[in-house]
């Protein structure tokens, strides 16, 4: 795991005023993608989601996470082995007197969540991931 610190200032291709966000966004998604919050364990039903499919970020749409690389952890947030190449980026986040790896959407900033190294083979990492962040977009037929 490589990542870099997020500069306040860091421009993303999506962008919009915050204003914008919280009108388009439900309030949990918001909270969660724009204020960094965290959903309650359990409470996704993204965790149930068993389809082919692709996950998207909730802000704006970009492919995070294919349906292929999500597992079980027993955690209560939609886990995930690997992000989508070039998708997701990392930072540090020194929150809570903690130091993590803070995951977000390559393009438009939103938070998703974090990545640990725990997780199962091939890559040994737990892409721990809030389900308010993310839509779904079943494989079509």
């Amino acid at each position: 795991m490589f990542f870099k610190k997020k500069a306040e200032t860091e421009e993303f291709p999506v962008q919009r005023s915050e204003a914008e966000w919280r009108a388009e966004l439900p309030p949990a998604a918001y909270k969660v993608l724009r204020e960094h919050g965290t959903e309650r364990a359990g409470t996704s039903p993204l965790n149930a989601e068993k389809r082919e499919g692709t996950f998207v970020c909730a802000g704006c749409g970009t492919p995070l996470f294919a349906s292929g690389t999500k597992f079980e952890s027993g955690t209560g947030w939609p886990s995930f082995t690997s992000p989508i190449e070039g998708n997701v980026a990392e930072t540090e986040d020194t929150s809570f007197f903690m130091r993590r790896v803070e995951v977000h959407c390559a393009v438009c900033g939103g938070h998703q969540g974090h990545v640990f190294p725990d997780g199962p083979q091939p890559t040994g990492l737990r892409y721990c991931i809030n389900g308010a962040a993310l839509d779904f977009k079943p494989e079509e037929t």
